[in-house]
């Protein structure tokens, strides 16, 4: 079976689907909103939840007519389900697959796939009262068309890759795609090019940074036939390393990006590959920071087909993530997985509640999941519906967020969570600290002295909550 190509699944392969939802007791799905293409049309990205305790995402199409089939929006909903929706317009960008990422200043950062000044993407700033300022138009040379998005690092600058473009290499020609540097003024530089073999080619998804300031991330295909991509390494200064190429059997073609999870490795999905029928139907695995990959799940179709999204950990530590098709009704599944790889379908779209998968899934500070589906809701605007946005919830209990996950003594950090207004106290594995309260979804804090690394608690009315991941306390 042939690599995933994003622009002809963003256009085919949709069914009809039957119109029984099957979902499994102990949980609810909620539809919160069907995309009516004026509004949005076809979200592609994982969303994520934003200071203001609102969820941000992103659409490919819809929205403003200067392009054909809308030139893609930045969307906010509230966790009930009002939306607001800002419309590029093609000169400021077009097309985001990509989703956004939040700065600590609370504005948001993030690319288009195409539009800009020679219509071959754009880095883009958001602020939350709606103003959008181009940073960055990519040109040929230089890398272009970025599917992933980007990732803050602990230097305070952005990192992305583009999937097309920089210098002609092997069979790729143009090039294989690049990784890129992007300070938050706009200053661009291309640290590394794509040679196709040995390091692979077309970078699609998000990077992710470890502990050690590595950055890790995907490559699609290696630029040759029988090829099925690779996992690879790069430093903030653009030292490259492979650390695993796929073979077909563990997997093939990864579509989407690694996560790092709570014990120290880390976490993906492969569109295709596996061990099921003709491997054609995609993996979940986990590979150590040194490259090594173990299967722990090969969809059969039945379960799910062609996961191309990023996982996220639970707070229960379990996986939680989409597959864009299959299931009972072919309109792709959300699924939990445990770190050994036992596999529960959560939810089988049918249409009426969305379909086609292609986003994540992200856990909001209330214990619940949200999600998009790329087709499918209630609008007949398009043809096969326009996509959706959904709540998912599995019992798990509310939690807080620190924004960054590490830092110094003294160093600024803020506390996301729900229903913090009349907090009593903030500690760091222990230690109290000095805090303000910004707002119902957000504390400002300092890391206290003293203070050493794992969770933050945040003591309220309600209850006492805890963070969902270790904050490091760093030299």
């Amino acid at each position: 079976m042939s690599k995933l190509n994003f622009c002809m699944r963003a256009c085919a392969l949709f069914v009809l689907w039957a119109t029984t939802t099957v979902t499994l007791p102990a949980q609810t799905f909620k539809s919160l909103d069907s995309f009516d293409n004026t509004d949005a049309a076809f979200p592609w990205a994982t969303l994520i939840q934003a200071s203001d305790g609102n969820f941000y995402g992103t659409t490919q199409n819809g929205g403003n007519t200067a392009c054909d089939s809308g030139c893609g929006t930045i969307f906010k909903i509230t966790p009930n389900g009002k939306l607001t929706t800002f419309k590029f317009n093609g000169t400021n960008g077009s097309q985001p697959y990509a989703g956004l990422v939040q700065a600590a200043n609370g504005d948001f950062y993030g690319v288009t796939t195409t539009g800009g000044t020679d219509n071959l993407g754009t880095v883009f700033k958001f602020t939350p009262k709606g103003g959008l300022t181009t940073l960055y138009s990519f040109a040929a040379n230089t890398g272009y068309s970025p599917v992933g998005g980007l990732v803050l690092a602990s230097d305070g600058n952005f990192y992305g890759t583009a999937s097309s473009g920089g210098p002609a290499a092997g069979q790729c020609d143009p090039g294989c795609g690049t990784i890129f540097k992007i300070t938050p003024a706009g200053t661009y530089t291309t640290i590394h090019n794509f040679n196709g073999i040995p390091d692979g080619g077309g970078p699609l998804a998000t990077m992710v940074q470890a502990p050690d300031g590595k950055l890790y991330g995907t490559a699609s295909t290696l630029g040759n036939a029988g090829s099925y991509g690779t996992v690879f390494t790069i430093t903030p200064e653009g030292k490259y390393t492979v650390v695993h190429q796929f073979n077909n059997t563990d997997g093939a073609y990864p579509f989407g990006g690694l996560i790092l999870g709570s014990d120290g490795n880390f976490y993906g999905q492969t569109d295709l590959g596996g061990t099921f029928a003709y491997g054609a139907y995609g993996t979940v695995y986990k590979m150590t920071p040194s490259g090594k990959v173990t299967t722990l799940h090969s969809f059969d179709q039945t379960d799910g087909d062609n996961p191309i999204s990023n996982l996220v950990q639970g707070t229960d530590g379990n996986f939680y993530g989409t597959a864009a098709y299959g299931g009972t009704h072919g309109g792709g599944t959300a699924f939990k997985i445990t770190p050994r790889g036992k596999l529960t379908t959560l939810q089988n779209f049918d249409g009426t509640d969305g379909a086609d998968l292609y986003a994540g899934l992200a856990q909001g500070t209330n214990g619940k999941f949200y999600g998009a589906t790329f087709g499918g809701g209630s609008s007949t605007a398009c043809k096969y519906g326009c996509g959706t946005v959904f709540s998912l919830s599995v019992g798990l209990e509310p939690f807080v967020e620190t924004l960054p996950t590490s830092g110094k003594v003294g160093a600024a950090v803020r506390i996301l969570g729900t229903d913090l207004t009349g907090a009593t106290s903030v500690t760091f594995n222990g230690t109290a600290a000095e805090f303000k309260v910004v707002s119902g979804s957000e504390i400002e804090t300092d890391v206290p002295s003293g203070a050493t690394t794992g969770t933050v608690e945040v003591k309220t009315p309600k209850g006492t909550l805890t963070s969902n991941l270790v904050f490091r306390v760093t030299e």
